[in-house]
């Protein structure tokens, strides 16, 4: 059993996440399509892209978004908007349906209050979103809150008239003012309708996001690929191996059975190696690219908050101390990671006012002064990047 080194594997999956050099634009499916491009908050995306895509603008990349629609996004693996291409759509949604028996997903976890409030079974009430969901084949609508009340007026309007008063009840989740306990459970279960492609994210407006069907935003059905399952662990495999099944579940955020179906599906082009003092998994394909000893050329980098490489699992291969994993790895206002041949070396933050832009940036170790010169200069770069005026720089 081959041994994979910590620093061997931080440089095969920088060249996964095309974090060794930026690409031409043309390529931009692909970059995307590596293991898809988290879009929380929104704009992440973009900021990912920044670091991947040669002469990189905002213009370019949202007319792949809107117009050409050569890129697609929708509530992908754990739930989250995810921005991938749109002739791929079976593996980063189709792929995530999870079959008879095999548990709910994590994101669907906690509607179990509203469920035992309105005294209605999951596949019940799953079933009645879904076909609900189905106004959106004529019908864009604005924000997912206006989301939530289209989808939950519409399901009301078939429900027992037992039912209809638990319903409009006022939520036990968010604010009781402002949502219904159908509301709630709707809100839980349109994760899942996006994985029939029943609901994806249309053009942003201002400061909220639109919402339509797939067909209705691209014209036609999502295409079918054959084992769409296996291809999606064999991009993740490649993005973050060598890694394990339970990486694979937490990553998904899928049931531990329907993980291991689906990690079963391309056990085939795996082979266990030795990592980190334990027997992982990587596809054999990878195999040189795991044992080249050789350094990707050391780019310094300001990755934005969950870009894909961020996304691991094994967090001590890019960052050892636990205490500073806490101030990257957050439950909610993650920052932005500074990185230096592949490991996380700080943090930064921005904040916009007006057309102009603060950045700051905190470095845990001493950095050499040429380095903290171009820290200055990718900040200078990165407000360019989103047509801001770089108004005040700190570095700590």
């Amino acid at each position: 059993m081959d041994t994979v080194e910590a620093s061997a594997a931080r440089n095969h999956r920088l060249r996964a996440h095309h974090l060794d050099g930026r690409v031409l634009l043309g390529r931009v499916e692909e970059v995307v399509g590596a293991c898809g491009v988290q879009n929380s908050p929104p704009g992440a995306w973009e900021t990912a892209l920044w670091n991947r895509v040669e002469n990189c603008t905002l213009g370019a990349i949202r007319e792949a978004l809107y117009e050409r629609k050569s890129l697609l996004q929708a509530w992908s693996y754990r739930g989250a908007p995810v921005v991938f291409p749109t002739d791929q759509s079976d593996v980063f949604l189709g792929s995530l349906i999870a079959r008879a028996g095999e548990g709910p997903w994590i994101y669907t976890s906690g509607i179990t209050g509203a469920l035992d409030h309105l005294q209605m079974p999951f596949d019940d009430l799953f079933n009645r979103t879904k076909a609900a969901v189905g106004y959106l084949d004529g019908h864009t609508v604005r924000s997912k809150e206006a989301l939530d009340a289209t989808i939950a007026e519409l399901i009301e309007r078939d429900l027992p008239s037992d039912r209809k008063a638990r319903w409009r009840d006022p939520s036990m989740y968010g604010d009781p003012e402002r949502q219904t306990v159908g509301q709630a459970a709707v809100s839980f279960l349109l994760r899942p309708c996006s994985f029939s492609s029943l609901v994806v994210f249309g053009e942003r407006q201002e400061s909220s996001p639109t919402f339509t069907s797939f067909e209705n935003w691209i014209g036609h059905a999502p295409d079918r690929i054959p084992d769409a399952d296996r291809e999606l662990v064999r991009r993740f495999v490649h993005c973050y191996g060598p890694t394990t099944l339970d990486s694979l579940r937490a990553w998904l955020g899928s049931s531990r059975k329907q993980a291991r179906r689906l990690w079963e599906a391309a056990s085939e082009e795996m082979e266990p190696v030795r990592f980190e003092g334990k027997t992982c998994f990587a596809l054999s394909s990878d195999r040189e690219s795991l044992l080249d000893a050789s350094d990707c050329t050391a780019r310094l980098l300001l990755l934005g908050v969950h870009d894909p490489y961020l996304d691991l699992r094994d967090r001590n291969v890019i960052l050892q101390d636990r205490s500073l994993q806490k101030l990257v790895w957050k439950y909610v206002g993650n920052p932005g990671a500074i990185l230096d041949g592949g490991k996380v070396v700080g943090i930064w933050k921005t904040k916009a006012i007006k057309g102009k832009i603060d950045v700051s940036m905190t470095l845990w170790d001493d950095t050499p002064h040429v380095k903290r010169k171009q820290l200055v200069a990718l900040a200078e770069q990165y407000a360019a990047f989103r047509s801001l005026e770089l108004r005040n720089f700190q570095l700590g």
